[in-house]
């Protein structure tokens, strides 16, 4: 080949690189914290929503499993709990600062903290207001840390002293997680979603 034709071919190859920048890890990140925004703010027009599914919860190596049903109307919630083993059952309603907890020993209980009201009647740190968004892959009120996975959704989200992990995605639109495991010290969170339901 002469030297003219070899020049003219890594001049072609210059300039296709140069038309054609790289695209680093930061460009990447910053483009899928733009998508995860634009998820966020759809699923947060939707008011109504449900899922269905599996919840195991421990904390220093003792807890529960069972079925969980919750069903999101706006700022209201109606999250059902059933364990198969013990035949035990337990409803949670959620207003806006009033909770009420259905099916305990004692009989029903009230108070202003949804979160408090579990611990304290089952020993469960499910962050009842937090996991409304965080169930569905969505960074809850506040400062939040947020990784992605190759598939620009999330990976995990560190929040609350919470590090929420994202094994699972359905292929909705927009997505929603099918497996998520939480951790908090000593207390493990695990759910797996079997249906969702609503917008």
């Amino acid at each position: 080949m002469s030297r003219i034709w070899a020049g003219f071919l890594l001049g072609l190859v210059l300039a296709g690189c140069a038309s054609r920048p790289a695209r680093g890890p930061e460009a990447d990140e910053a483009a899928w914290l733009a998508a995860q925004a634009a998820r966020e703010a759809l699923l947060a027009e939707s008011g109504d929503w449900s899922f269905s599914g599996r919840l195991a919860v421990s904390v220093a190596g003792e807890g529960g499993s069972g079925r969980l049903d919750w069903r999101q109307q706006g700022d209201q919630a109606e999250v059902r709990l059933s364990a198969p083993v013990t035949r035990t059952s337990w409803r949670l309603l959620v207003w806006p600062g009033l909770a009420r907890l259905e099916g305990i020993e004692g009989g029903p209980q009230e108070g202003p903290d949804a979160e408090r009201l579990l611990h304290e009647a089952l020993g469960w740190p499910i962050p009842v207001g937090a996991m409304a968004d965080w169930v569905r892959g969505m960074r809850a009120p506040g400062p939040a840390r947020i990784g992605f996975g190759p598939d620009g959704l999330p990976a995990w989200i560190e929040q609350q002293g919470w590090r929420i992990e994202y094994r699972d995605w359905d292929g909705g639109e927009p997505a929603r997680p099918r497996r998520v495991f939480a951790e908090r010290g000593e207390a493990r969170v695990r759910l797996v979603v079997d249906r969702w339901g609503g917008p």
